[in-house]
């Protein structure tokens, strides 16, 4: 779990990391047990090795001055594109994450979510 004291330094710590990456975030957010990060895909790197260094710095940072000694991001990622239509939805989607969550829970929205896209998975694999 994220403190509330830290969320904002961490999603900037993030903002930076993906800026490193020449993979410029356009809204970085989330709560206290999970983070969206809606950011345009570097020309030059898999989204899949965007994702591993950001969970590796972050994670890293996270563990450095007493932040979260224990932290740890789960294993798995979801990764979803999004049409330049949808942009403003999902900046506003990320910044209202707090109200959000309390009229659903992140795993019960990301089922529906999973299931309204056709996706298929196995429960026992989605959370760690």
């Amino acid at each position: 779990m994220i403190s509330t004291a830290v969320l904002p330094e961490l999603h900037g710590y993030i903002v930076g990391v993906l800026k490193n990456l020449k993979s410029p975030s356009i809204q970085t957010g989330g709560v206290h047990d999970h983070v969206h990060i809606l950011f345009v895909l570097s020309r030059t790197m898999t989204q899949a090795d965007v994702v591993e260094e950001v969970k590796k710095a972050s994670s890293k940072w996270m563990k450095d001055e007493g932040r979260c000694p224990a932290f740890s991001w789960q294993a798995g990622y979801g990764a979803f594109s999004v049409s330049e239509s949808q942009v403003e939805t999902v900046v506003d989607y990320i910044q209202n994450q707090e109200e959000h969550h309390k009229k659903v829970t992140f795993q019960d929205e990301y089922r529906k979510f999973l299931k309204k896209h056709h996706v298929e998975y196995d429960e026992k694999y989605v959370w760690d």
